[in-house]
């Protein structure tokens, strides 16, 4: 082979291997870290997430939409042609902020995000709760006994054999539920003397509400939501424990009725009539809490804005762990939404989100 040939031949590899770059500069952010040498700033730290890649991006992304989603005012948006008078109004149209959804399944209740799904409530900073039939008993219970920190690994037959209930590496004593049975069965025998006596139509958030008022403790977050008039919805409400105590009290003193399609008019109505308002979604897990808040949302063609933080993959089909783009195609979320997915375990994405966002502007208002 010539000398010519070989550096021809050269070249073209030199070429390919090197092939010249399209330009970047100011069209991307640079990636860069939190320098520790400033010291030890945390708000700085989270705020370098944006810019440090992976997952860390994806959680600097989700604070900065939930920002977004707080800062939003409808004095934002142009003054419709066909708006009422009162839209037309500078202070009123200051005062109309987004519409917030939070979703999150029970396991989060078990574990210590419970705090900070309950300081959310207790400040009145989510409009809507939406969770499973163990994000409600789980908050009940908790204020009854407390939930104890296991591990993954203990065996379940010897946990069984001492009347312990394992939630990952936590750890339930059987004796927790026993303490519900006893507080929840003399309520649910007073809400059945309401309905036949008093014509009430009980439905799940009503029953929620209930439980919240008559828990009366300020670590529960449905006492919070009660007392701040906080839809909690759960339309899966027998699914757990209190679907355990409502079938023990239906062989004792039956014929209390729950009514679901009240509750599901209520559901979609806070998305359907928060116009002109602009909804946004924060949902921790998948299942029903998540395709709960976005089908509601469909009822006025999409979410402005969306957060997911969870760990379900979405190549088995499963609304859980969806990306935002495919609720997208639902029109469960809007086109021109601002949305992230987190793919991180909630209970260390979420506390320092709430850091960032809600909880920092508390400490900034006057």
């Amino acid at each position: 082979m010539g000398e010519a040939i070989k550096d021809n031949l050269l070249g073209t590899v030199h070429s390919t291997v090197f092939k010249e770059s399209e330009s970047l500069e100011g069209k991307c952010l640079k990636i860069e870290g939190y320098d520790f040498n400033k010291g030890v700033d945390y708000s700085q730290l989270l705020r370098s997430m944006v810019s440090t890649g992976f997952q860390a991006s994806n959680l600097g992304e989700a604070i900065e939409v939930v920002n977004q989603m707080l800062d939003w005012r409808l004095a934002d948006e142009a003054i419709a042609e066909d708006c009422s008078q009162e839209e037309r109004d500078p202070a009123y149209r200051e005062s109309v902020k987004c519409k917030v959804f939070l979703g999150f399944t029970s396991n989060l209740i078990s574990s210590g995000v419970r705090d900070t799904v309950r300081y959310l409530v207790q400040h009145h900073m989510v409009d809507v709760v939406v969770t499973t039939a163990g994000g409600i008993e789980e908050d009940l219970i908790k204020c009854l006994a407390p939930t104890y920190k296991g591990d993954f690994s203990l065996p379940g037959a010897v946990l069984r054999s001492k009347g312990l209930n394992r939630i990952g590496n936590l750890l339930v004593p059987n004796d927790n539920y026993c303490k519900f049975e006893d507080w929840i069965i003399p309520i649910f025998d007073q809400m059945l003397k309401e309905q036949m006596e008093e014509n009430v139509l009980w439905t799940p958030s009503k029953l929620i509400a209930r439980l919240g008022k008559e828990i009366n403790d300020e670590t529960s977050y449905l006492y919070w939501a009660y007392k701040n008039n906080i839809r909690v919805f759960c339309p899966g409400l027998t699914d757990g424990s209190l679907g355990d105590m409502l079938y023990f009290h239906s062989f004792r003193s039956p014929g209390l009725i729950v009514d679901i399609v009240q509750d599901i008019r209520a559901m979609n109505g806070e998305s359907v009539h928060a116009s002109p308002r602009k909804t946004g979604m924060i949902i921790l897990g998948g299942g029903m809490p998540k395709h709960h808040i976005c089908n509601a949302n469909m009822m006025r063609n999409g979410a402005d804005f969306a957060v997911f933080i969870n760990t379900a993959q979405e190549f088995d089909g499963s609304d859980s762990g969806a990306r935002p783009d495919e609720a997208v195609s639902w029109g469960k979320i809007r086109g021109s939404a601002k949305t992230v997915k987190v793919h991180c375990d909630a209970t260390i994405a979420f506390p320092l989100l709430v850091a960032e966002t809600f909880a920092s502007r508390r400490r900034r208002a006057p």
